[in-house]
C-alpha cells in the first residue's frame, strides 16, 4: 500500500502491509522498538479478530481502514490525556476537508454519522512514571463497506453507505496524517 499526498515528517513513512491479520493492534504490541520505528502504520485489508475499547470485537470487513500506529513521544501523560478526541477530530477534519461531508464525535472514541458508528479508535500506551515510552493507536474506519452482520447494521454504518460513493482508503489516510502529525507534535512540546 502506497500512500501518495502523505506530507509527514515521519509518521506513515514505515508502512507494515497485510492482506489480512488477526489484528493490528496486537501485532503492533508483539513488535520490538526497531522493528516499528516512530510513526510506523501496520495496516491490514481486514482483521479476523479487531478489538475495540473494551476488549469489545472491532468488524473489520474489506475495503476498510483497519490500521495501528506507533509513537515514541518522550513525554509527560498529562500531555495527552485528550489524545483519542484529538484522534477523532483529525479524521473528521480529514473527511471534510476532502470531501465536505461533516461527521460527529461521540466521546470518547467514536465517529458517527446519523447515529451510527463510522469509526473508532482504540489507544493504549506504555508509561514509566509519568513518562509516555510508546503509543499504539487502533483505528477502525468503515470506508466502502455495504454489508453489515446483522447484530451491526443498526448501529454501524460506512462513509459509502451514507454518501453513496466509493471513497479512496488510501487519500483518507495520507490527509488523516498529514493532519495527525501536525496537532500530535503540538501536543506533546
Amino acid at each position: 500500500m502506497e500512500l501518495k499526498n502523505l506530507k509527514t515528517k515521519f509518521i506513515g513513512h514505515n508502512i507494515i502491509y497485510f492482506k489480512s491479520i488477526s489484528s493490528t493492534q496486537v501485532f503492533a504490541k508483539s513488535t520490538k522498538n526497531e522493528d516499528t520505528p516512530n510513526g510506523t502504520v501496520i495496516i491490514a485489508d481486514s482483521q479476523t479478530e479487531g478489538i475495540g475499547t473494551h476488549e469489545r470485537k472491532w468488524y473489520t470487513g474489506k475495503n476498510n481502514i483497519a490500521m495501528t500506529f506507533v509513537l515514541y513521544p518522550e513525554c509527560n501523560i498529562s500531555k495527552i490525556s485528550n489524545l483519542t478526541v484529538l484522534i477523532a477530530e483529525c479524521i473528521i477534519s480529514a473527511i471534510k476537508k476532502l470531501y465536505g461531508y461533516e461527521l460527529k464525535i461521540k466521546e470518547p472514541n467514536d465517529v458517527i454519522y446519523n447515529n451510527k458508528k463510522i469509526a473508532g479508535i482504540l489507544t493504549e500506551s506504555k508509561v514509566e512514571g509519568e513518562n509516555v515510552k510508546k503509543i499504539f493507536i487502533g483505528v477502525g474506519l468503515n470506508v466502502n463497506q455495504t454489508i453489515f452482520p446483522e447484530n451491526l447494521k443498526d448501529i454501524a454504518s460506512s462513509l459509502k453507505n451514507e454518501f453513496f460513493k466509493e471513497f479512496s482508503r488510501e487519500e483518507i489516510i495520507s490527509e488523516f496524517f498529514n493532519i495527525f502529525e501536525e496537532e500530535y507534535l503540538r501536543l506533546i512540546k
